[in-house]
């Protein structure tokens, strides 16, 4: 079904089926309140998420260990009368190598306090986010400065290096023992929220089961003074240790060789275009999903304390702890490393600004943020889109007329790419994109069934214009 601007232009000026503004219909608040109640479990239940939670930190330590100590070969019991031998050994690794230490104690938590207090006092762009159903349709307001706490924190880094206070190689060199105390971290953190949450009556969307709810949370938006600590950890936490890694893993190797490698050099130059999108394009974080329905619970804190920097830097650990001759390419080969690269952070940088900023101009929003780099075509001049009964409108221009997810599909692109820059050397590193994808596929499914429900036929129409839900023409 071909896309007809007209039709679509006249709906936005006359706001059919809606409001001119995008506000919510009576028939959209029904739905919401629908969508704003636990119907049903996700990610096998109880039993599922209880899994998840016991089985992911052994999954981290498990490929930590064979990536530092078995030179990233998968070990495994050579037969039933090593099982226990073998287990013997993998917990020997935890207790020596990964024991939270009080250096590891000192590092993890002064970096949480040092970026909780930027983020309290560093002037920042003042962002509304969209109506919050679970509020009662309560816009809250972000203290976007995380660019300017970005660049303190990175000119900090660089003076404790510098005057030998703090050296920035000692990171990579202490991965177990930091890695144990964010997961020490992301448990605390989980369980102490649900706990606050149901002491001051502030639980919403509740299950009943007492595993399921701290895994999925139990509040919306907790926040410390103006620090929305959803957001908050969102970028300040796993971004900032992921970079800090790779350029840990720089100073590894600049002080062993004397020289850093392309490749990570490009892990570097890949983890601190995603940390500084993330900073640069912050007032676009209160437009999506995670803020303004997914609940602050294990599943979203562990992964930022713990999962996310722990586990999609395997790539500069591997290269940290081996010889530069077993992951080398030719220049021709860096050249379309680098390139894809580029092209994939383009594609997603730009789509991520087009969407939340076309869900800023419903709000009547129309200057944006200039921060650097901003890129061309991030922001779409005449958007066409569809109106829905439910008040709110589905883009179908710039990268979302050819794919119903583009910043998926180049997110996933980058995250393979953190693999492939060891080649063949261990198939580890490939973890992050991986799992990546699964979890991807996972969310399109929960986001298009609750769009199925959420818009009913306008759904229908939209996925007749916008095919393809990943790759344009493939899938």
């Amino acid at each position: 079904m071909a896309v007809n601007s007209n039709e679509l232009r006249q709906r936005k000026a006359s706001g059919q089926n809606g409001t001119q503004n995008g506000t919510t219909t009576d028939e959209g608040r029904k739905q919401d309140e629908l969508l704003d109640k636990h119907q049903s479990y996700e990610f096998g239940g109880p039993w599922g998420v209880t899994a998840m939670m016991t089985g992911f930190p052994m999954l981290m330590y498990y490929l930590w260990i064979c990536l530092w100590f078995y030179d990233g070969k998968l070990v495994a019991p050579t037969s039933t009368d090593d099982i226990v031998p073998f287990l013997w050994r993998m917990w020997a690794h935890v207790r020596d190598d990964a024991s939270p230490n009080a250096y590891a104690w000192k590092v993890y938590t002064g970096l949480v306090v040092y970026q909780l207090f930027l983020a309290l006092v560093m002037p920042g762009f003042k962002q509304e986010g969209l109506p919050v159903p679970s509020l009662t349709y309560k816009t809250l307001t972000y203290n976007c400065n995380a660019l300017y706490s970005l660049y303190a924190t990175m000119i900090t880094a660089a003076g404790l290096h510098y005057y030998h206070i703090f050296r920035l190689t000692e990171i990579i060199d202490n991965y177990g023992h930091i890695m144990s105390v964010a997961m020490i971290y992301g448990f605390a953190v989980s369980f102490g929220m649900y706990f606050i949450t149901v002491a001051t009556g502030s639980q919403m969307r509740m299950s009943g089961n007492f595993m399921y709810d701290v895994f999925m949370g139990a509040c919306l938006n907790p926040r410390i003074g103006s620090v929305d600590l959803k957001m908050w950890a969102e970028v300040r936490i796993p971004w900032v240790i992921v970079f800090f890694l790779a350029v840990s893993g720089g100073c590894h190797q600049y002080e062993q060789y004397g020289y850093v490698t392309p490749n990570m050099a490009f892990m570097i130059l890949a983890t601190w275009l995603y940390l500084n999108a993330c900073a640069k394009g912050e007032e676009c974080i209160p437009q999506t999903w995670d803020m303004y329905h997914e609940k602050w619970g294990f599943m979203v804190i562990f992964w930022n304390f713990a999962g996310v920097p722990f586990t999609y830097v395997y790539s500069v650990v591997y290269m940290a702890s081996h010889d530069p001759s077993k992951y080398q390419f030719s220049t021709p080969v860096y050249v379309l490393l680098f390139s894809t690269l580029l092209t994939a952070y383009f594609i997603w940088d730009t789509s991520m600004s087009q969407k939340s900023r076309f869900k800023m101009q419903t709000q009547g929003i129309n200057t944006f943020r200039s921060t650097f780099p901003q890129l061309p075509f991030g922001t779409l001049k005449n958007p066409e889109f569809i109106q829905t009964a439910h008040g709110n409108r589905l883009l179908v221009s710039g990268w979302w007329r050819y794919s119903r997810k583009p910043n998926y599909v180049a997110d996933w692109i980058m995250s393979f790419t953190w693999g492939v820059v060891i080649g063949s050397a261990t198939a580890i590193p490939y973890f992050y994109s991986v799992f990546f994808i699964t979890v991807l596929i996972h969310r399109c499914g929960r986001d298009f069934e609750r769009c199925s429900v959420k818009y009913g036929k306008d759904w229908e129409r939209y996925c007749s214009i916008v095919k393809y839900k990943f790759i344009p023409g493939i899938y």
